[in-house]
């Protein structure tokens, strides 16, 4: 064994003996200054906060009780022309000698008496805006953030800002606006050697919570239960700002670990709550509650990302599924989704749904086993390439046992529907041969059907409830349009909405329509034929009117099997807008000049798919007649305001200001009989007609064509506005 020279141990020795001394005499020359140190640093702070923040920060005394610890009194912070903000009466703090070496500052002890932290927002003005303005004299620049790093840091600052040991009695934290006002008083709160225990009153009297369990922030292990000490524990003002109502019966929050390296923090982490109750308009109409749900999650932070890994499980009583989030910062906004469940047995699936999230789902039971993903990216500067995949795979073995509280083949047979307006029940039809009104598929005319399905879903008979690419163009509009505009919903969607499910525009109300359908189509509870013949009887077209058979005697005085290739696409342009039917029509009984663009446009879509001849009279724009009973209950509103309403985003709802007589016409003036006047709606038709003739000829492409190419597509253009002109004269409109 080779031994080490004698000569280096005595001089690591020497070394070690000149630290100690060196420390000794630093320590020694601290210990005795510490106090002059102190009130000078006390100094310094005052003056930052009052130059950086406009802040008066007052102590009464501060004084060394102990080697490391600081005892204080009557500390009062009060910003520059506000409330004051925080007071505490007593406070002793002491900090870990080892860490401090290394320039960190860690908590030992903290004593914390009778304190209060007070927040206001009186009339616009809070006493907690300093924490959002910039600093007095900032002139540092904006660097770029490296967000592995930030939150790394900011994980350690909190965690070492956690004291070992902590005793808090009477720490009052309240809010005030000009609205609500919030109380939360920690009666006491200790962590003894890592066990926390605490007793909080909110709003004096009306609840009482208590945080337990263990805390060690030194091996970033923190594990916390909040419950409180009678029934549930309600979170206050979250109802006021959010309109949402949030209770539970405990949370449990958990630390595990905080790992950074490579230029990648990760934290994991665990959640989970018992009967979580979530009431929000835009989620569901009632009580959504989770029974027992959690997440086991690993968050990992990069530089320029923050994501949720696929390693992370969402558990929803027996069911399971893997969730995966990325967001990307820079250089562009980069969204990613992932979910998978795997295989799992469908009836765990479906028992554990929350219960009041799927009310027509309820009681349900099904056998086999069921696996779904989802795949969603979205590059913000390109969302044309955006990637949507959603998608439900069923094993042989999976069957509806019972329908439970909806019977979804009531739609083979007779039965009786009862549609809703603003939650209101209307008039019930009866939905089958019982009814006259009720027509077969085979006497609807084909122009019909092959209109309202080339409008609403052109590829009914090959998909199976769904059509990916609508969803992901409806997607992308939204996205560029910043709101929810475009549906993309199939006829068998639009079915489902009407048969089972309120008008009401939740978000689990689109989850349900969504598994509805996907056990219609793929469990052929209906055949297409069957699921087409309900939606022509039962949808909505026009106020109060349901069914094809009362559409066609309203607008036309006929039966379905009359209707024109013409009426059949007017009929179409308003599934979507059915109270706005009226509003497509003239006094005259003709179809407003705005519409003629529909009718060439779904035209030239149906004789595409030979569902008609090529048609240069805009395919029966020209022939549509409101009949004339109907005539007198037109709006006189001008066509911008026609078009708004016949625009408008599906299901929007409209004061129709339908008028019973037409106003009578007034006589011309004198002037008006010696010199002439235009009549408005004349003037509006010919300017339209221009307007439309000169955006045509501005759109022509003269890449490749020659002068006298471009000469004749414009005289083309000016003689189908000619050719317009002179149909609307014999028409008697201009």
């Amino acid at each position: 064994m080779h031994r080490l020279n004698p000569k280096y141990i005595r001089l690591a020795g020497i070394i070690a003996a000149s630290l100690f001394v060196v420390l000794f005499i630093g320590g020694y020359i601290a210990y005795t200054k510490r106090e002059a140190i102190l009130q000078n640093e006390i100094v310094k702070a005052k003056a930052k906060a009052k130059k950086d923040y406009h802040l008066d920060l007052q102590i009464g005394s501060a004084h060394f009780t102990g080697l490391t610890t600081v005892t204080c009194t009557d500390i009062i912070i009060v910003p520059e022309n506000r409330d004051s903000l925080l007071t505490i009466k007593h406070f002793d703090v002491s900090i870990k000698l080892f860490p401090l070496l290394f320039g960190n500052i860690k908590l030992a002890n903290v004593d914390l008496l009778n304190g209060h932290l007070n927040l206001t927002d009186i009339k616009g003005v809070k006493n907690f805006d300093f924490l959002f303005k910039k600093k007095a004299d900032s002139t540092a620049t904006h660097n770029k953030v490296d967000l592995s790093e930030l939150s790394n840091n900011l994980i350690k600052e909190v965690l070492y800002k956690i004291p070992d040991n902590l005793v808090v009695n009477n720490f009052l934290v309240s809010f005030k606006n000009d609205s609500t006002q919030l109380k939360l008083l920690t009666q006491t709160a200790k962590i003894d050697d890592g066990d926390l225990t605490s007793t909080i009153k909110i709003n004096d009297t009306v609840a009482t919570w208590h945080f337990a369990g263990t805390m060690h922030p030194s091996d970033k292990n923190i594990d916390i239960k909040l419950y409180a000490e009678k029934g549930k524990v309600e979170i206050p003002f979250i109802e006021k700002r959010f309109k949402a109502r949030v209770n539970f019966d405990n949370i449990t929050i958990k630390l595990t670990n905080v790992k950074h390296s490579n230029g990648e923090t990760r934290i994991e982490t665990y959640c989970s709550a018992h009967n979580l109750l979530i009431n929000q308009p835009g989620l569901a109409a009632n009580d959504i509650v989770v029974q027992d749900g959690s997440i086991a999650a690993n968050v990992f932070v990069g530089t320029n990302y923050v994501s949720l890994d696929s390693s992370s499980v969402i558990h929803l009583k027996k069911m399971s599924a893997h969730p995966f989030i990325k967001y990307t910062l820079s250089p562009v906004k980069i969204y990613e989704l992932k979910l998978n469940t795997g295989w799992q047995n469908a009836h765990d699936i479906f028992d554990s749904f929350p219960t009041g999230m799927f009310e027509t789902l309820e009681g349900i039971k099904v056998s086999g086993k069921l696996n779904y993903a989802l795949n969603f990216y979205l590059n913000k500067e390109h969302p044309d390439s955006l990637k949507f995949d959603s998608r439900m795979d069923k094993d042989a073995d999976f069957h509806i046992v019972d329908y439970g509280k909806t019977d979804f083949g009531k739609l083979n047979k007779t039965f009786v529907y009862t549609p809703y307006e603003k939650d209101k029940p209307m008039p019930s039809h009866i939905i089958g041969p019982e009814n006259s009104n009720y027509t077969p598929l085979e006497a609807m005319s084909p122009y019909l059907r092959n209109a309202v399905m080339t409008a609403e879903d052109p590829t009914f008979y090959k998909n199976h409830g769904f059509v990916e690419k609508a969803i992901r163009q409806s997607i992308v509009t939204d996205i560029k349009d910043h709101k929810f505009k475009r549906g993309g919903s199939t006829i068998s969607m639009q079915l489902v909405k009407n048969s089972f499910l309120t008008r009401k525009k939740t978000l689990s109300r689109k989850i349900e329509e969504i598994l509805i359908v996907w056990m219609l189509e793929n469990n052929h509870i209906m055949t297409k034929d069957r699921i087409l013949e309900v939606y022509f009887n039962i949808i909505e077209w026009g106020p109060g009117i349901y069914g094809i058979s009362e559409a066609s005697h309203y607008y036309f005085g006929k039966a379905p099997s009359e209707l024109t290739l013409g009426e059949s696409i007017f009929l179409a342009n308003i599934v979507p807008r059915p109270k706005a039917g009226l509003y497509a029509f003239l006094p005259d009984g003709s179809l407003r000049p705005g519409l003629e663009n529909y009718f060439n446009s779904l035209g030239r879509m149906m004789m595409g798919k030979g569902f008609t001849q090529v048609d240069s009279s805009s395919y029966g724009f020209y022939t549509v007649r409101l009949k004339e009973s109907q005539r007198r209950r037109v709006a006189t509103v001008d066509s911008t305001a026609a078009n708004k309403i016949l625009n408008a985003p599906p299901d929007e709802d409209f004061s129709l200001p339908i008028i019973n007589e037409p106003e009578p016409a007034k006589k011309p003036n004198f002037f008006q009989r010696l010199f002439g006047k235009k009549d408005t709606v004349v003037q509006k038709t010919e300017q339209m007609l221009k307007d439309e003739e000169d955006q045509r000829i501005k759109a022509i492409d003269p890449v490749g064509k020659t002068n006298k190419q471009i000469r004749q597509e414009k005289r083309a253009i000016k003689d189908d506005i000619k050719t317009k002109k002179q149909a609307l004269k014999d028409q008697g409109k201009l």
